[in-house]
């Protein structure tokens, strides 16, 4: 599945997303209106797209965010930039700092809503749209298995180069490198350590 078809999957899906049906909900549901071989597919560019932000600087932004971020709710960050669609997603992947403009990350601040972005059910999408395919009769992660084992050159997950390093909880460092997103959430550290 090229890149752009997928930004079409999340964007149909973001479209049919409302008050009354979450954005995960309609994701699985797009997703089930494609073969088994599209929904790996999808998954295989999914896993693509949400390890090309497995990078210090963007879980710099998730820990700032979330008050503080392990590695599993840095999974469930990357799947909530993906959630965002691409134009947020390629903002946020060219500098983390652009989602000091994103509205929830704004709202968040003054409601101490730590799940702004983080968002983990759109990491199963793919796995909800299979059993709703086969019936219940396949196991999806088997299935996903195999097929990824049959896909030359797959990787599988988060290779590659994470960028520098540094310490999430140095307010200095963090205004130096994320200053908009630091501004917001460490407004009583601003001038600490500078």
């Amino acid at each position: 599945m090229h890149t752009s078809e997928f930004w079409t999957i999340i964007e149909s899906a973001r479209s049919a997303a409302g008050p009354d049906k979450p954005f995960h909900e309609a994701l699985v549901d797009e997703l089930t209106t494609h073969s088994e071989e599209a929904i790996f597919r999808y998954q295989e560019r999914f896993d693509d797209v949400h390890d090309a932000v497995y990078r210090w600087d963007v879980w710099a932004a998730a820990y700032l965010i979330g008050g503080g971020c392990s590695d599993d709710s840095f999974i469930d960050f990357r799947a909530g930039l993906i959630a965002l669609g691409r134009d947020w997603y390629e903002k946020a992947a060219a500098c983390p700092d652009n989602l000091a403009e994103h509205p929830a990350v704004i709202a968040a601040v003054g409601a101490t809503d730590y799940d702004a972005i983080f968002y983990e059910d759109v990491n199963y999408a793919a796995d909800g749209a299979f059993e709703c395919v086969t019936g219940g009769d396949k196991d999806f992660d088997t299935a996903w298995t195999q097929y990824a084992a049959s896909r030359e050159g797959y990787s599988g997950h988060e290779s590659g180069d994470m960028g520098e390093d540094f310490d999430f909880d140095d307010s200095a460092e963090m205004h130096r490198r994320l200053p908009r997103l630091a501004a917001l959430y460490l407004r009583d550290t601003a001038h600490q350590g500078s």
